[in-house]
């Protein structure tokens, strides 16, 4: 009696998956099947990262190495003229130091203030959805309607911060007009509205601690400030380091509620590089000089961020 073997099947060696060749060939058949769907998915994501990311970074770059200009319509390469410019220019150096000066008055309290935040709607005070609304609300708030209520807050006559100094029997402060004062006042402005963020960040990780800790604790008698100093704090090391490393990455690009308050006044005290990269390239229409000093600012900020993260892992 004669048998006939299925199909794909080898008398002698069995079925073809069997085999190493044929493991190997259904592999390869079944892998560049299944890429075919993929890359339907991934095509539409790379176009638009190319068109909106790789391509303007690619350009400016190139502009920045142009005499590229919104008045002139020919171009021509100047090399490295707009850089070596750049360094020599004041202007640029003290936008750059209002920047680091907002950076460092506004990063702190937006590290600290959220933690207190935290803490205290962590602590289990009552009615906790009116704390969370009541801290996380102004973030959704649009930069424009954020410094619409501060413009009336810091107006000279009749805004409620002087009237308050008024009952106070204290003078009246030119909240954004006087050169030592407006940049401390946008910083409170930014506390304020970004706030919110960090302290989500900040209850998202306390809420995630173990309480196997703070059982132990309070077996062994530690009292609230104990626990916090020796067990909550740092349990939230990494999250700290996280929220610090945004919060600076953030405030050096500070450009709108500045722009709309002061447009870097008074005297140019409160002007973000940010702003004077618009200003040169859009009222000045030297585009390739803007884009010089923008990719300056973007070394600086990528030499923040590797140092960030060199920190913060020694510290790990």
């Amino acid at each position: 009696m004669t048998t006939t073997a299925p199909p794909g099947t080898d008398t002698v060696t069995g079925p073809a998956s069997d085999r190493p060749g044929g493991l190997r060939r259904i592999g390869l058949k079944a892998g560049r099947t299944a890429q075919g769907p993929g890359l339907v998915f991934v095509v539409p994501f790379l176009l638009v990262f190319v068109l909106f990311l790789v391509w303007p970074i690619v350009h400016g770059l190139w502009m920045s190495f142009t005499d590229s200009s919104l008045a002139l319509r020919d171009t021509a390469f100047v090399g490295f003229d707009n850089y070596t410019e750049a360094f020599g220019d004041p202007d640029v150096w003290s936008s750059l130091g209002n920047t680091v000066v907002f950076t460092a008055i506004s990063s702190v309290p937006l590290v600290l203030v959220a933690l207190a935040m935290a803490l205290l709607v962590h602590s289990g005070l009552a009615g906790q959805w009116a704390w969370r609304l009541a801290f996380f609300a102004p973030y959704l708030l649009p930069v424009t309607v954020v410094t619409l209520i501060w413009t009336w807050l810091y107006q000279p006559e009749l805004g409620f911060a002087n009237q308050f100094l008024d009952t106070l029997g204290m003078a009246p402060v030119g909240w954004l007009s006087d050169e030592s004062v407006a940049m401390w006042s946008i910083a409170a402005l930014t506390v304020w509205w970004t706030v919110g963020f960090n302290f989500l960040l900040y209850l998202a990780a306390l809420q995630s601690l173990p309480s196997t800790f703070y059982e132990a604790a309070a077996l062994d008698g530690a009292g609230a400030w104990r626990r916090l100093w020796s067990i909550t704090l740092p349990q939230l090391r990494r999250t700290t380091a996280l929220v610090a490393m945004l919060q600076v990455l953030a405030s050096l690009k500070v450009f709108d509620q500045i722009y709309i308050l002061t447009k870097g006044g008074p005297n140019g005290s409160t002007r973000p590089v940010l702003e004077y990269v618009y200003d040169v390239g859009f009222t000045g229409y030297r585009l390739g000089y803007a884009s010089a000093v923008s990719y300056l600012f973007f070394a600086l900020v990528i030499v923040v961020s590797l140092v960030q993260l060199r920190l913060f892992r020694q510290e790990d």
